[in-house]
């Protein structure tokens, strides 16, 4: 069975690797002025899009203060030391970078672990919900179930509260499928359909209001893209949800996401597996840490190993990113991806030859185990 998708892992230093690297930035700092501007909007995509890490784990609520008069580094500092970001200078490049130092708001906020640089910042830049409001972050990357969890950690309704608008029809979406796969949860309906972002709402907002606003939100999203291409070879706008939810399990870097799109519609176009290991988790229902052989035979129709085509709904919440990135996939004939680096780069191939010396390469230094 060909090998895909791979979880991260320690990469120790190549002394040549290091070496070409610094010959390469000599050569571009020699580049006068060129140069400077075509790397600078790159690395500020970079850094603004990062994932901090932390010791958080993702979803868990952290209450966060902003003294007054605080900097940068020292919201990174005490960012760092609640376990929202893994560094804090890290948060300070990103302020630092977009440039709004000055428009961080000093307060009480709740914040929630897997938060990314950039949401952390547009968060404080918002500024704290007024006396009258509350504020509901969803991050993405979420299941449904995941999703619920969430928001009745931040809110006093149970799941079943939260859940019961959208299973008793109080709350609807154009976008639900017509039919489950048989023994399937109805919940299971809504997997995808709220958009993950950070809302505010009334106080005595009640669980049809919450859950429709995150509904509402990702109807006008889904709106908002153009699936004329998709559409042309024979897919609709919720399959291309669900690529959606593909990518955004499995790309790291934004720049990467039309890339790894690429990669799905060749393979669906072709007729091959997918073999997305994030289809498997989804599956198994929980992370084990590292897919194993015997996971791929799991009988389930989310198992993109035994299964040719998409899964029967997404497996996620998704980012604009990755709708966007599944209606208008890179032109590539790439037909498999690996993770190469800790940073979250992957190498691509057209052939199964590149990619296993791809995946040798990055066995040799330690990202893969």
């Amino acid at each position: 069975m060909e090998e895909w998708v791979y979880e991260d892992g320690p990469r120790p230093r190549n002394p040549l690797t290091a070496l070409l690297k610094l010959v390469a930035i000599l050569a571009v700092i020699g580049i006068a002025g060129a140069g400077i501007v075509y790397l600078a909007p790159r690395l500020a995509e970079s850094v603004a899009g990062e994932t901090t890490a932390g010791t958080v784990a993702p979803g868990t609520l952290v209450d966060f203060t902003v003294p007054e008069g605080a900097t940068a580094r020292t919201i990174g500092a005490l960012l760092e030391e609640a376990g929202l970001v893994d560094d804090a200078g890290s948060f300070e490049r990103t302020v630092r970078i977009q440039g709004v130092s000055s428009e961080l708001r000093a307060g009480n906020y709740t914040l929630v672990g897997g938060m990314s640089n950039t949401d952390i910042v547009r968060e404080l830049i918002t500024g704290p919900p007024a006396p009258d409001t509350f504020r509901l972050t969803v991050i993405e990357g979420l299941r449904i179930e995941e999703m619920l969890e969430s928001l009745a950690a931040q809110t006093d309704y149970t799941v079943d509260e939260l859940a019961a608008p959208l299973l008793d029809g109080t709350v609807t979406s154009p976008y639900l499928p017509d039919e489950l796969p048989e023994g399937v949860p109805p919940l299971t309906a809504w997997e995808g359909l709220l958009f993950p972002a950070t809302y505010d709402f009334v106080v005595d907002a009640t669980p049809a209001t919450i859950v429709g606003r995150l509904v509402t939100e990702m109807n006008a999203r889904m709106a908002a893209v153009d699936w004329s291409g998709i559409e042309a070879e024979g897919l609709t706008p919720y399959q291309g949800l669900i690529i959606a939810s593909l990518i955004e399990k499995e790309a790291k870097l934004d720049d990467e996401r039309p890339v790894i799109s690429s990669v799905i519609h060749n393979r669906l176009r072709l007729g091959i597996a997918l073999q997305i290991d994030a289809t498997i988790i989804y599956a198994l229902g929980e992370n084990p840490g590292r897919v194993l052989e015997r996971d791929l035979r799991i009988d389930s129709p989310w198992n993109t190993y035994r299964n040719v085509g998409l899964p029967p709904t997404p497996i996620g919440g998704v980012r604009a990113l990755s709708l966007e990135g599944a209606a208008v996939p890179a032109e590539t004939d790439y037909l498999y991806y690996v993770l190469i680096d800790t940073d979250g780069t992957h190498g691509f191939s057209e052939t199964l030859e590149e990619h296993n010396a791809k995946v040798a390469q990055a066995r040799a230094d330690g990202v893969l185990p």
